[in-house]
């Protein structure tokens, strides 16, 4: 590494072009930036005692593989966002000389020729800076002066005119900019290829206080050590249409976020990297993914990147999954984000069906839900999400998902619907963080057609506010006024929607509810009992409420789930709907065929048909048989040390609070003969039972 002190034009003139590498990120100084730029410009050149103001490192790679052009290109590692400014400003500067006709101390031809250009060559070695994507494009035109391309850098763009701006303004003359310009040092710092590592230095830089982020790094890391083909092949088939997924500008952050939620989700361990660490987080990853090469793994985050994208941006053509998605980002459940990751990545694959996948993000909306209304902490909802798809199987998919929702304990708890009505009927809704999206919510129950946005309304306190309340409400809440209006002022039961909240002021209610465009006059559900009211006190603010809780509770639903499936759960095994299986060649023969022999085993042997297995019984069962995808799973009614099994068919599952303690499999015929000693095992033992009885 060799890094020398120069003059940022004498660095500039030297026959050399700047090549911005394919994974550095596009120009993203802000006016910001650049006002401080120019302003330095501008006390150095007025101020004559200074010699010279340091305007920071340029890095670059220089020899090596890049070495091929007529021109010694050289890769700018670190300078990207000094050398664009600063050679927008000389262009601004060169074009403002020629037309101002004066004789100064430079010329727009020197500039061009010095600075900005390489005269002697053609295609796009004539260019001293070759920028990166559409930022190329657009600076090229714009220091050519030929028209802008249709989609143009807007940062690029918008700092040249900054630029134009000033000069036009006269705040300095132009021999006066320019040798403020030339008064500006940069330390100059060259590495080689195959001695010095651009990747650790780049790290350093950043760890310095460049203003980079996780994703910047990340895209380094993936790219910079790979040969130039591959590397353009990476960064043109996935890592470039991933930025551009992600560049909105009021979602700053955003790829930072995914990458961290897609490390969380491959993490065997549910371990959720800091959003500071997710650059060291992925290259850790990275490592561990031996034999995997890097475009596989990049391909993968694209490929996930897709899915999160959607999610994030609701960019769902499904209006049903839509809404779903809109309902849960209101709610701004992020840390949700792992999960639904999972899902849709399911879901593209068809483990799970369209309603499958709405009723789980309708599931995610509620448990997010009741806990805000019951106010349980959120600190630890990202471990719940992060941990959640391990409790997935595939086999049952949406009802293991719900088995394990309504299974959370303490503060990972699912209300209720006790404590959910309970919270919902006190709770202070107008106060409430997400007050329109539940006023939404309770409006447009039931509604398929004709959605109600809370949005065009304002909130109503049937109750009003007013402290000194009129004679007339006094008199209608009674004696206890002040109480009451202190209790109930802003929960649900006193509040709705109208478009006249100005007009309803502190009138009476019986005004609010028969004048024009009152209650009685209202298109809006939630005004609806209200218009068959006679008057408003406590016994109806509460009666209101209960039923609005009514409401709730089937909105924001909690699953019911089966006792048998309880028990599954316990297992580790979760049911399946077999009727599905049984349909198969395979297992229906093997069903069939057992069948058979276990209802020759005795005129008492009895079959029952229940929700997940077939139970055979004489006065206990003494096999339930569960049919699954590859095989039929047999339960045996006896103790696992009781059992003779000479063949080790038998799996131990004491305390799984089945119908007995040994497990078996059957997936051949060839076990028939096998198997069917064990089950006479259980037959024997339970008719002994019967008998003794």
């Amino acid at each position: 590494m060799k890094a020398t002190e120069v003059k940022f034009l004498k660095f500039l003139q030297q026959p050399n072009q700047f090549v911005i590498p394919i994974y550095q990120r596009t120009y993203s100084w802000t006016l910001k930036q650049c006002q401080q730029l120019w302003n330095d410009i501008i006390r150095a050149a007025e101020d004559e005692e200074v010699s010279g103001h340091f305007v920071g490192s340029i890095v670059y790679i220089e020899g090596g593989l890049y070495q091929v052009a007529a021109v010694p290109q050289l890769l700018l590692i670190d300078g990207q966002q000094r050398v664009t400014t600063i050679s927008l400003v000389l262009s601004a500067l060169g074009k403002a000389i020629e037309v101002s006709g004066e004789k100064l101390e430079t010329s727009r031809k020197k500039i061009d020729s010095y600075y900005l250009f390489n005269n002697q060559e053609e295609g796009e070695e004539r260019y001293k800076l070759l920028l990166t994507q559409s930022d190329r494009e657009t600076f090229i035109r714009l220091i050519e002066e030929r028209e802008l391309p249709q989609i143009a850098s807007k940062r690029i763009v918008e700092n040249y005119r900054y630029f134009e701006s000033k000069i036009r303004k006269h705040e300095i003359d132009l021999n006066s900019l320019y040798r403020g310009i030339s008064k500006l040092i940069i330390v100059n710092i060259a590495l080689e290829r195959d001695r010095d590592n651009p990747q650790l230095i780049f790290e350093s830089l950043n760890s310095t206080g460049l203003d980079l982020s996780q994703a910047d790094l990340i895209r380094n890391y993936v790219l910079m050590g790979l040969p130039p083909k591959e590397q353009e092949e990476i960064y043109n088939d996935y890592w470039y249409p991933m930025e551009q997924k992600f560049d909105r500008g009021d979602q700053s952050g955003l790829f930072d976020r995914f990458v961290r939620d897609y490390l969380t989700l491959k993490s065997r361990s549910g371990a959720i990297p800091n959003i500071r660490d997710v650059y060291s987080s992925f290259k850790s990853y990275v490592q561990r993914q031996t034999g995997t090469s890097i475009r596989d793994i990049i391909a993968d985050v694209y490929h996930y990147s897709k899915h999160y994208v959607k999610l994030a941006f609701e960019q769902e053509t499904d209006l049903t999954i839509k809404q779903a998605l809109a309902d849960i980002n209101t709610l701004k459940v992020d840390v949700a984000y792992p999960f639904l990751l999972k899902i849709y990545e399911d879901y593209s694959k068809n483990l799970l069906t369209r309603e499958e996948l709405v009723s789980i993000l309708r599931l995610v909306e509620s448990y997010v839900f009741r806990r805000a209304i019951c106010g349980i902490p959120t600190n630890s909802m990202n471990k719940t999400f992060a941990n959640l798809s391990r409790e997935i199987n595939l086999e049952n998919y949406l009802e293991s998902v719900q088995l394990a929702f309504v299974r959370k304990d303490s503060y990972k708890r699912f209300p209720d619907d006790e404590e959910f009505r309970r919270e919902f009927v006190v709770k202070d809704i107008y106060s409430f963080r997400n007050r329109n999206y539940l006023l939404r919510k309770l409006e447009n129950h039931d509604r398929t057609k004709e959605l109600v946005n809370p949005e065009n309304y304002t909130i109503e306190h049937i109750m009003p506010q007013n402290p000194k309340l009129p004679a007339q409400w006094q008199v209608e809440l009674g004696t206890s006024w002040q109480e009451i209006q202190r209790k109930y002022l802003h929960t649900i039961g006193n509040l709705t929607l109208t478009g006249y909240n100005s007009e309803y002021s502190d009138r009476p209610f019986w005004e609010k509810r028969d004048m024009k465009d009152g209650f009685a006059d209202s298109p809006l559900r939630l005004n609806r009992m209200l218009a068959k009211l006679d008057s408003w006190n406590e016994t109806e603010i509460k009666n209101r409420a209960e039923v609005l809780a009514n409401w709730a509770v089937k909105i924001w639903a909690i699953p019911v789930v089966e006792v048998d499936s309880q028990n599954f759960y316990d297992s580790g095994i979760l049911p399946n709907n077999y009727e599905d299986y049984l349909q198969q060649e395979k297992i229906s023969d093997l069903f069939e065929t057992i069948q058979k022999r276990i209802l020759n085993l005795d005129a008492s042997v009895t079959e029952e048909f229940k929700k997940y297995y077939i139970a055979y019984k004489t006065s206990n069962n003494f096999v339930d048989i569960y049919p699954q995808k590859s095989r039929l799973r047999l339960i045996l009614n006896l103790s696992f040390d009781e059992v003779v099994d000479p063949n080790n068919l038998c799996k131990n599952i004491t305390g799984w609070r089945m119908n007995g303690d040994v497990e078996v499999g059957f997936s051949s015929l060839e076990q028939l003969d096998n198997v069917m000693a064990l089950v006479r095992q259980a037959f024997d033992k339970h008719s002994e039972e019967s008998t003794q009885l």
